[in-house]
């Protein structure tokens, strides 16, 4: 279980979040009968500041330590997070700042028993996710940022679609709604990569709806070409793609119901059926590779870097490793809807949230801190450093090609709240159900109904347990 979640990790860090975030809660939960977690009773909210409360002159709080754990650990990633650091520190030379930067795998295992002791971090980033952010605010670990939110004009700063992401309920049950947990500083959307020399070829521009994406495929696949690249081994890129396909079949409010696993909602719907069948559809007309569901996720997209496939359906984290290697010939493009003026719709999150923990004595120098390295200066240090910033992505100076298109389609998705999320947030185990279920899909191995019907099943269970 571990090896799969870290051979995953390699290959997409979002995903590979949600599976270890996943297996290091069960492992915690197995081991710590004292510690809280999903299954004790939900603690204390933290009380929360009036805005007005909320002191935002961080150079008159006095002498002050923050103690910082991240995952920053990469190129990119690190490099701005020190060079942000390093600004903070200038700015208010009262607040120093020690940072402790840790593996993902390494933080995950580790964060859970720091929050539950007598001296945990001031700022720690957190997963999204219910196995993680959401066991942690209903342990009552995190500090609710509301107050914050509203004195430096976060929730203005930030789309709803957004947002949405690190809001939980004061008791960790519902996903999506209710305080705010944390503040990101990166973005991550699922869209379609396509290159533009085969599309030449083939006398076709890129497509505007969906029904121009569906043409496309079936003039790639007469004249010889791989309509779409697909590697399915490891289940997850699946998803991605049904994902891609439901949001033109499926209202966005109903998926977010669905992706936040919330009483109610049901994936035994028309709409659903329509997506699936679609899907199915694809298969039958030869639309992927062949072996697909044999085929690595990096196989799959080094294949098509080096021009086998027309589209490939993928994230923003392909852009950097497959322009290196396009070039001019890689572009990039939000899902079309099923028309030109449809609102956009797509698979997206964010990177791993900054949350304040709930017994760090300086939550007002935290609170600054976290607005420093997601201000509007702080997106800029992020765009110098190769990443995709969640905020102020159209005031980005990038060069053209596939990263101003990943520019242009991350700010297109968030200004209109396009965002949908990832569906195997829905419940702790739906990442297994939905990989497992979509690759029998499309293997012809289950029927639209029976594909449904796996996932009704996961998604009820856990909605009528988390009352």
């Amino acid at each position: 279980m571990i090896a799969s979640t870290r051979k995953v990790w390699l290959r997409n860090p979002r995903h590979a979040r949600t599976r270890a975030a996943i297996a290091a809660g069960l492992v915690a939960l197995a081991a710590s009968a004292c510690a809280p977690g999903s299954a004790a009773p939900p603690a204390a909210s933290p009380a929360q500041p009036g805005a007005s409360a909320v002191r935002t002159d961080a150079a008159a709080l006095g002498n002050v330590t923050l103690t910082i754990w991240d995952q920053e650990v990469r190129g990119g990633q690190d490099a701005q997070m020190k060079q942000l650091n390093a600004a903070f520190e200038a700015k208010y030379p009262n607040i120093r700042l020690k940072r402790l930067s840790r593996s993902f795998d390494d933080l995950n295992t580790t964060l859970r028993l720091a929050l539950s002791g007598n001296e945990p971090p001031d700022v720690v980033q957190a997963n999204n996710g219910r196995p993680q952010m959401g066991a942690f605010v209903k342990a009552g670990h995190l500090r609710p940022l509301d107050a914050y939110a509203d004195a430096y004009g976060w929730k203005k700063r930030y789309p709803r679609s957004v947002l949405q992401y690190v809001s939980y309920s004061a008791d960790g049950k519902v996903f999506g709604e209710g305080n705010l947990y944390g503040l990101p500083q990166a973005g991550e959307v699922v869209g379609i990569l396509y290159n533009t020399a085969k599309l030449t070829k083939l006398g076709l521009r890129p497509p505007e709806t969906w029904e121009e994406f569906q043409a496309a495929l079936a003039k790639a696949k007469a004249a010889g070409e791989v309509p779409i690249q697909l590697g399915n081994l490891d289940k997850w890129p699946g998803i991605h793609v049904f994902g891609t396909v439901q949001g033109r079949h499926v209202p966005a409010d109903q998926i977010t119901k669905l992706a936040f696993g919330r009483k109610g909602a049901s994936w035994n719907t028309p709409e659903n059926t329509r997506a699936a069948g679609q899907l199915v559809d694809w298969v039958d007309k030869g639309y992927f590779n062949k072996g697909f569901n044999g085929q690595g996720y990096d196989p799959a997209w080094q294949a098509f870097s080096k021009g086998e496939g027309v589209f490939l359906i993928g994230g923003t984290w392909l852009i950097a490793d497959l322009e290196k290697a396009m070039g001019k010939d890689l572009g990039f493009i939000l899902p079309p809807g099923t028309t030109e003026a449809a609102a956009p719709v797509a698979t997206g999150g964010t990177g791993l949230p900054f949350a304040i923990t709930a017994k760090s004595p300086n939550p007002d120098a935290a609170a600054a801190y976290l607005d420093f390295i997601a201000d509007a200066d702080a997106m800029k240090v992020l765009t110098a450093n190769g990443l995709l910033p969640i905020a102020d992505t159209d005031r980005q100076s990038v060069k053209a090609g596939a990263q101003q298109d990943m520019f242009t389609a991350f700010g297109t998705a968030t200004k209109q709240d396009g965002l949908v999320p990832y569906l195997d947030y829905a419940t702790p185990t739906f990442a297994d159900t939905l990989g497992a279920a979509v690759q029998d899909l499309l293997a012809e191995k289950s029927t639209p109904q029976e594909f449904l019907a796996t996932l009704e099943k996961d998604y009820q269970a856990f909605a009528e347990s988390n009352e």
